[in-house]
């Protein structure tokens, strides 16, 4: 079954920007490096390398290759012959046979052995290559895609990664920006994998509050689009197990689903504090680089927010709380667009 190429969310013009590299090169016949920290969204790209190029209707192949020994990784590859190692009954094609005429996308690049990455460089430049065990020499028609979250110049100084196959592996390099550096798109993403959510539950997806969207536009989400999709589908789930009309506010402890005062000792060389050492705050932490603006939204919407529910909406004990006049506190309410929704009004605003 030919597929198509993935949807890809986003409007940041860091992003767009490496998207639009993405569609040059797409049309080009030759090795692409993808490079982006963890859940950047490498493996999304490399399909959408595949699938707007020439190659679109033959196969993708995806190997992983740090989830394999470098032995099983040569074999996976590469194929073997029977009887090339214990337990080799039979002769078994490799993925660049099997991805002949399409592509193949090797994630973790980095992560091969030195003889490996040997097999690779003839394979790239030449097409050709021999199973485990063989001797024949096989050719295949592949394009390469390659992934990292390292940077291989650096690796091929330390003598951990080969120079020349880098060299024919980076005919072009497209480094994908960590979300924390795409503006805007925190919340373009969280509120596509929320209604995801909701659907799966059969549920109408109330939407954010203020607060949230602002909490969740100003965290550094140090697993970028991967731990954002988690984070958002979890604090739907939690919040649509008993279904609401109420926006959904942000869950400061549902950033770390394994925070507990029951958990582990932790099993690290290094000391250090237990998540229920200390008190947890809900207020959102400072995201440095953000402006000024940004900051006062998140943090005075996360007090509304955090107001209004100590007192099941009430806005006039929320607004004492707070220690405002009423007036200031709808004036709050009117200036982060909270509508007429969240709150009770006071007994003054009673017919």
């Amino acid at each position: 079954m030919i597929g198509s190429a993935p949807q890809i969310i986003g409007e940041a013009p860091e992003w767009l920007s490496a998207l639009e590299h993405v569609s040059q090169l797409a049309p080009l016949d030759r090795p692409v490096l993808v490079i982006g920290e963890r859940g950047t969204g490498k493996e999304l790209v490399a399909e959408r390398l595949h699938f707007l190029s020439r190659r679109w209707d033959g196969p993708y192949v995806k190997v992983n290759c740090a989830a394999l020994s470098h032995d099983l990784l040569d074999s996976e590859l590469f194929g073997h012959e029977r009887g090339a190692f214990t337990g080799a009954t039979e002769r078994r094609q490799g993925r660049f046979e099997l991805a002949n005429g399409g592509t193949i996308f090797l994630d973790e690049i980095a992560t091969a052995s030195e003889r490996v990455q040997e097999k690779l460089l003839r394979v790239i430049e030449y097409g050709e290559f021999q199973r485990l065990g063989g001797e024949k020499v096989l050719s295949t028609d592949v394009r390469v895609v390659a992934a990292t979250n390292i940077d291989l110049p650096s690796a091929v100084r330390a003598g951990k990664f080969r120079a020349d196959l880098l060299d024919r592996l980076a005919f072009d390099v497209v480094t994908l920006p960590p979300l924390r550096y795409r503006q805007g798109d925190a919340t373009l993403l969280a509120d596509f994998f929320a209604r995801r959510m909701a659907r799966e539950m059969m549920e109408d997806f109330p939407g954010f509050a203020p607060s949230a969207l602002a909490a969740i536009e100003a965290h550094t989400w140090p697993g970028n689009v991967r731990e954002l999709r988690n984070f958002a589908q979890r604090i739907t789930a939690r919040a649509l197990v008993t279904p609401t009309l109420e926006p959904i506010r942000f869950d400061q402890d549902a950033l770390d689903p394994f925070a507990s005062p029951f958990r582990p000792p932790a099993v690290l060389t290094q000391e250090i504090e237990s998540p229920s050492g200390r008190a947890r705050s809900n207020l959102p932490t400072p995201k440095l680089g953000a402006s000024f603006e940004d900051q006062t939204k998140l943090f005075e919407t996360a007090l509304i927010d955090a107001a209004l529910a100590a007192h099941d909406g009430h806005q006039g004990k929320a607004a004492e709380t707070l220690g405002l006049t009423y007036h200031q506190f709808r004036g709050l309410l009117r200036k982060h667009d909270y509508g007429k929704k969240p709150g009770k009004p006071d007994q003054a605003d009673q017919p």
